[in-house]
């Protein structure tokens, strides 16, 4: 008999159908867990499924029976895998759910950002359209998507998504080399001439201590079309006090954020500061997070703990991820 914990159930949307696995089992779900929760609660288990708690070797140590740890995300930085590692215990994550909701997303940011949807939402609202006088009004500019430079930042299955789609609206794909490497072949624009050819670039790649505040100022200053920003990976990709400057300066024309550090962010935090300009759009990490894709992430996540108890595991984390 296993006994199986999900500490932080309400990462999953109140539509997601989470099947019982199927062998005998007791099933506890809390909504939400703190770190220091997380012991007590997961005592006694040997399955612990995870989105966003933090299980810390300290807290790894409080659990013995522990074999598996299913996280139900992609990222597994909340775990101490190298406990993990020397101590037998399994990590699995999900993978490939998020194939179409984060590239329409971004997509969806790219569209109200360069044809000004909101502004011109909220200017029709206010009466702007009757005081025009006419059938039209221009009070922001309209950009297409076609023939525009597209900057990719991560050539995962997301980065290649997106390039797809982009290619479809007629505009010009770069996979940036990875910053400070040249050589990497002919898939690869230099990171340079990414940073300063594009309309806008768009984050798909891991946060990793390597890539941790991989946009500043520095490469701010390099964007000499001023590009919109696009991010859709994590926030520690983007320093968000110099992002600010950047809009300050001009340097880049707008921002879609879909992620933060921390999240939520403080209510008086430079991110929600910027939220209320109107060449940003800030939305509450929820990229991944169409029904469709949380339901495939839902049943991939009981497929991985009913093959971990076959003794035919899938999507193990191995080292870091």
């Amino acid at each position: 008999m296993h006994k199986i914990v999900f500490l932080d159930r309400a990462t999953l949307g109140p539509r997601v159908v989470l099947r019982r696995p199927g062998f005998d089992h007791t099933l506890e779900e809390y909504q939400h867990t703190t770190a220091a929760q997380a012991a007590e609660r997961l005592a006694g288990a040997s399955i612990a499924i995870i989105n966003k708690v933090s299980l810390t070797a300290d807290t790894l140590a409080q659990l013995p029976d522990l074999k598996l740890i299913a996280v139900a995300a992609t990222g597994t930085d909340c775990v101490d895998k190298a406990y993990c590692q020397a101590h037998g215990i399994a990590v699995a994550n999900i993978r490939g759910y998020a194939l179409r909701t984060v590239p329409e997303h971004t997509f969806a940011l790219m569209l109200a950002l360069r044809r000004n949807i909101i502004p011109f939402r909220d200017d029709t609202l206010a009466g702007e359209w009757q005081r025009a006088g006419q059938f039209c009004f221009f009070n922001h500019p309209i950009n297409d998507l076609g023939g525009a430079r597209l900057g990719i930042i991560g050539e995962g299955v997301l980065g290649q998504r997106v390039a797809e789609i982009a290619r479809v609206f007629g505009m010009i794909p770069l996979f940036a080399a990875h910053k400070g490497v040249s050589g990497l072949g002919p898939l690869y624009t230099p990171w340079d001439e990414v940073l300063e050819t594009s309309d806008i670039i768009t984050l798909h790649c891991p946060l990793t201590p390597q890539t941790r505040n991989l946009i500043g100022m520095t490469e701010f200053r390099q964007m000499k079309r001023r590009p919109l920003l696009i991010n859709t990976a994590r926030g520690g990709l983007v320093v968000e006090e110099d992002l600010e400057h950047a809009l300050d300066e001009g340097l880049i024309s707008g921002a879609g954020i879909d992620v933060t550090s921390p999240e939520p962010p403080p209510a008086d935090s430079v991110i929600m500061r910027l939220a209320r300009r109107p060449n940003v759009i800030l939305t509450p990490h929820v990229a991944w997070a169409s029904d469709e894709a949380q339901q495939t992430l839902a049943d991939q996540l009981i497929d991985n703990i009913e093959n971990f108890v076959a003794g035919a595991p899938s999507n193990l984390v191995l080292g870091s991820y």
